[in-house]
């Protein structure tokens, strides 16, 4: 089994900021606070860097990186819109513990994060996640669409059912709870925001990632 490579965060606006050394310590700056601004980098000296520069070098826009379609690809895909916000989830294992998050498209904002829940699935978190910012959306009155990078949650979302194979326990209880509620949400509310795949390859990762990778 190969060795899992060490990260290091950076946090440019939490409970407090700098260069963390792992997930747990840069998540305890990040959680519960609006708007806030991190990511990994896979060396201490370019997170160090990277505290120091302006964040938006580094987040927001994927300037970094160099997609590798086709300049006739990219023009038929065309740019994400930034009227919009996007969900993402994380999960230690699978299952393990996951968690999920929602932030404004252009500005990285984190607009609500839930977890970790333990032995949970990433397909399963995805698929909060999408439930959560509909419900988001609709609660805010907002027009804006909803990315999302997995096309399992959003075929659970037509189907208005969490189709995972997981088995319920004792320990993943509080996360069935919570999936049992969304499936209650999708059947009892009509909805008029847009879910749209986010275009990976062309775009990047997609803005509310973990930063795990």
């Amino acid at each position: 089994m190969s060795k899992k490579k060490k990260k290091y965060y950076t946090v440019w606006k939490g409970h407090k900021v700098g260069v963390f050394e792992s997930w747990d310590e840069c998540k305890a700056q990040i959680n519960n606070f609006e708007g806030a601004l991190f990511k990994s980098f896979p060396t201490f000296i370019t997170a160090k860097q990277a505290f120091k520069d302006d964040y938006k070098t580094h987040i927001g826009q994927n300037k970094s990186f160099a997609s590798e379609l086709s300049p006739l690809q990219l023009k038929a895909i065309g740019q994400p819109n930034y009227n919009s916000i996007c969900v993402d989830a994380a999960s230690s294992g699978n299952p393990g513990n996951m968690e999920y998050r929602g932030v404004d498209t252009k500005t990285k904002k984190q607009l609500f994060i839930q977890g970790p829940f333990k032995d949970a699935t990433n397909n399963i978190g995805e698929f909060l996640a999408l439930v959560h910012g509909l419900a988001f959306l609709k609660q805010n009155n907002s027009k804006y669409i909803l990315y999302t990078d997995s096309k399992t949650a959003m075929s659970w979302i037509r189907n208005k059912k969490c189709n995972s194979k997981l088995k319920r326990n004792e320990r993943n209880k509080p996360v069935f709870d919570l999936v049992d509620r969304a499936v209650l949400w999708l059947k009892k509310n009509d909805y008029t925001t847009t879910i749209v795949k986010w275009e990976t390859k062309a775009w990047g990762e997609i803005p509310a990632d973990f930063g795990r990778k």
